[in-house]
């Protein structure tokens, strides 16, 4: 075969290659998101951001301490640490609903704190468009306005507040466990 045929040859095969191929999926543009993990008490479903949430448990045994406020659970050892349990509900002044086998454990851990807020039910991570927020929430009770900020629809327009536990952390009520 001279060199002639087999570039021949290959070209032909080129042009048989690209009449059967088939082109690239056309690029969509994707609206930005924003996602946290979803929880739910007192009959509302919320949502705080990723990196604020170190862990989702079942909640564990746990030692009731004496001379503490009422919505104080008690220690638990997680892995060789110590976890302070707190009934985030009744903390807001409400209750937890579910059964016992609903309800999880959301460990917050920063540089001051390492804490277990039991809520009545955990959804895992949650993602939103980001033009879904809104800034204002009607019809919070008082007691948990403080730690809204705003709120996202979801795709079947589920409203998911946005709690911020930062502020909780900061809230002296919360740190200062010991009863009055």
């Amino acid at each position: 075969m001279s060199k002639d045929a087999a570039y021949q040859a290959l070209a032909s095969l080129a042009a048989l290659s690209k009449q059967s191929a088939k082109g690239l999926p056309a690029q969509q543009k994707s609206a930005p998101r924003w996602s946290g993990v979803g929880f739910s008490f007192m009959g509302f479903k919320f949502v705080t951001p990723m990196g604020i949430v170190a862990e989702l448990m079942e909640l564990p045994q746990s030692t009731r301490l004496p001379g503490v406020q009422p919505w104080v659970i008690g220690l638990s050892n997680v892995r060789g640490r110590l976890l302070a349990l707190f009934d985030l509900p009744q903390f807001l002044g409400g209750k937890l609903i579910s059964q016992k086998k609903q309800r999880r454990v959301l460990v917050l851990e920063t540089d001051t704190l390492y804490s277990g807020l039991v809520v009545d039910q955990a959804y895992g991570m949650q993602h939103f468009y980001i033009d879904s927020f809104r800034e204002s929430v009607e019809g919070l009770p008082e007691s948990i306005a403080p730690y809204v900020r705003g709120s996202y629809s979801n795709a079947q327009g589920e409203q998911w507040l946005v709690f911020r536990m930062e502020t909780l952390a900061e809230d002296d009520r919360f740190t200062n466990a010991a009863a009055v």
